[in-house]
């Protein structure tokens, strides 16, 4: 009886301690978050140096029908890293080799602004501000990894690259941009109006049909449209796709995917005038339908986003299968 009294007594559970995190760790957290306050003081310095850009970036994206987009893009990109939160690593040393890289390029941009670009040539204010951002964002990735080092560099590559879209687009770039797309939109169209077996006479990009005359301008081409798809699709690549080739072909889907639309409401608006009346030219379809094709654009760029993501599926029960078991192997 006295022995299985100590058997009982030695066997009985009690209730372990709450556990207390390791000495280290608190360390590391305790020097993450005074890294991360550090790093918070640097880029609210680095913002109000910059903030004559910076507020003249807000004005100017807030007025435009181009470049409205640029506002929610910093808003994303802190989405994105607030989100990974959890696997950021802690330790991470300064890399300052990388961090000099950055920041001396940063100053040699505004030299070349100040010294070159300023007094030799007359710039719109979409190419000063692009010079600005450029600079702004250069000072940024520097602070950046002068702080935090290459592991987190690398967890916050994607968010840091994002902040890319907020430099706008030079004018001599959206030119070019605009006449490809115009172009482009014009074959398409064409192509629609052939089918369709609506009489109609092409001069570049001017269709003449039977009661009016269509011309796809500049404002037409579809532009904006065309920049926020490209924005959702490099977005929708990063989160939901895995193969670097595959992320890269749903990206570059956006081009002929954008012309297609453009033609296509340009069609639609051409075939509203001859068989309704000239007078849907003014119609919300041709002033305000952007947000309806634009939806409409989405539906082809989901399809093709489920059929990659399935095929990635595959292969990763396929690369499962192909596996080998070193035990299964036959000994002679």
């Amino acid at each position: 009886m006295p022995q299985d009294k100590a058997i009982n007594s030695s066997t009985t559970s009690h209730p372990e301690p709450n556990k207390q995190p390791a000495p280290s760790q608190n360390r590391e957290l305790s020097g993450f978050d005074q890294r991360l306050r550090s790093f918070g003081l640097a880029a609210l310095a680095l913002s109000l140096c910059f903030g004559i850009p910076l507020w003249n970036l807000i004005r100017f994206s807030a007025s435009s029908a181009l470049y409205s987009y640029i506002l929610l893009i910093p808003f994303i990109s802190l989405y994105l890293v607030w989100v990974k939160k959890q696997n950021l690593p802690l330790v991470s040393k300064p890399i300052r080799g990388t961090a000099a890289a950055f920041i001396t390029t940063g100053v040699a941009v505004l030299i070349a602004y100040w010294f070159v670009f300023r007094p030799r040539l007359k710039l719109m204010e979409a190419d000063y501000l692009a010079i600005m951002m450029i600079s702004f964002l250069l000072f940024f990735s520097g602070i950046y990894c002068l702080f935090f080092g290459r592991e987190m560099l690398h967890a916050a590559a994607f968010p840091l690259s994002f902040l890319v879209f907020m430099i706008p687009i030079p004018a001599v770039a959206v030119f070019q941009i605009d006449s490809f797309l115009q172009n482009g939109s014009a074959a398409v169209a064409q192509t629609f109006f052939r089918l369709s077996g609506t009489p109609f006479f092409q001069d570049g990009l001017v269709f003449q049909l039977s009661d009016i005359s269509l011309q796809i301008a500049p404002e037409c081409s579809g532009l904006h449209s065309s920049l926020v798809l490209l924005i959702t699709s490099v977005l929708a690549s990063y989160l939901f796709l895995r193969t670097p080739w595959k992320r890269t072909v749903f990206i570059l889907a956006v081009i002929p995917l954008g012309i297609l639309r453009n033609g296509f409401r340009v069609f639609t608006i051409g075939e509203l005038c001859v068989h309704i009346g000239p007078q849907m030219i003014n119609s919300p379809i041709h002033h305000k339908g952007g947000p309806v094709f634009f939806i409409l654009s989405l539906i082809p760029l989901f399809i093709l986003l489920v059929v990659l993501q399935k095929s990635e599926r595959r292969g990763a029960k396929s690369n499962c299968k192909t596996v080998e078991n070193p035990n299964s192997k036959l000994q002679e």
